[in-house]
């Protein structure tokens, strides 16, 4: 029995329950939040349920009453259409809840989107992710966020019950995705090159799981190879992140380069393996499949091939 004058759960909405967005939906039910869901998808909206939290088939179906509105879709377009369009989370919001828009976008889009969501009575955070499915299911994510400090204060807890570190960038919008694309530089290029590596391996004869187990012990390893290669030892491309996201994400890099007058061309050459990959049918596969672009091109075989 719950005691009596017992505080209510903060509301929060979470739309886009993907890999990303279904485990930090999970993070903020066992810190004690209620949470409802959002996503096109049944299983994922099932998996909320299983897990205590409350399924909704729109947008505004899940904001409505929400403190607390974090938008987990692949881009600022998606992003735009869960919150202004039919159905979406902006009109039935309520006066002051903060929209934490968590999704990869250039930093324009994410100021642009700050101010529709302020001229509607809404606080905005800036406030794009990183770690992966696995972290994210563990309430371990990064979390690169810049907004006013009132939004910062409403949101706090929400953003600590999913990450094990936010870092706060700034006061406006636009700061936290500048950041984010720094990092998704380095992650695009970083996967590029390490399918690479164990592709060469493989030219050369190499066993693929000893060369594995050498290079996470070396200085050559990175984050990205520890965690992409197993899927190409595995020879399983389901899907975790998606070649299409390092296309959009490597474009957008590639458009603010361009922008700054910045030369770009390790970022550059990388793009052009996922735009390969995507062109060969692997777009909605799983990033490591930069590997089997990389097998074709010189006659290696991979663990998985027919």
């Amino acid at each position: 029995m719950s005691d009596v004058g017992e505080t209510p759960a903060i509301r929060v909405a979470v739309i886009g329950l993907g890999s990303m967005g279904l485990g930090m939906a999970e993070s903020l039910l066992r810190a004690g939040f209620a949470v409802s869901g959002c996503d096109l998808a049944q299983p994922a909206l099932d998996r909320l349920a299983m897990a205590g939290g409350r399924p909704c088939t729109t947008p505004a179906e899940a904001a409505e009453g929400a403190a607390v509105i974090v938008v987990v879709v692949v881009n600022a377009a998606q992003t735009s259409d869960v919150l202004f369009g039919r159905d979406g989370a902006v009109p039935v919001a309520p006066a002051g809840a903060v929209v934490v828009s968590s999704a990869t976008m250039a930093p324009a889009d994410a100021e642009a989107l700050a101010r529709r969501c302020e001229d509607a009575g809404l606080l905005f955070l800036d406030a794009p992710i990183s770690g992966g499915a696995k972290r994210a299911a563990e309430g371990e994510l990064t979390v690169m966020a810049s907004g006013a400090e009132t939004a910062f204060a409403k949101a706090g807890p929400v953003l600590e019950a999913v990450a094990v570190k936010v870092h706060r960038l700034g006061d406006r919008a636009g700061i936290g995705a500048s950041v984010k694309m720094v990092n998704q530089l380095l992650a695009g290029v970083h996967i590029a090159a390490a399918c690479e590596a164990i592709t060469l391996a493989g030219k050369l004869g190499l066993d693929l799981d000893t060369v594995y187990e050498v290079i996470t012990g070396s200085a050559g390893n990175s984050w990205m190879f520890e965690n992409r290669i197993p899927h190409v030892l595995a020879g399983d491309y389901t899907p975790l992140s998606s070649v299409e996201i390092f296309v959009k994400d490597l474009g957008i890099i590639q458009d603010m380069a361009r922008t700054e007058r910045y030369p770009a061309p390790v970022a550059a050459a990388a793009l052009q393996m996922y735009l390969a990959a995507a062109g060969s049918g692997m777009g909605r596969d799983d990033d490591a499949s930069l590997a089997r672009v990389y097998a074709r091109l010189s006659g290696v075989s991979l663990p998985g091939d027919a």
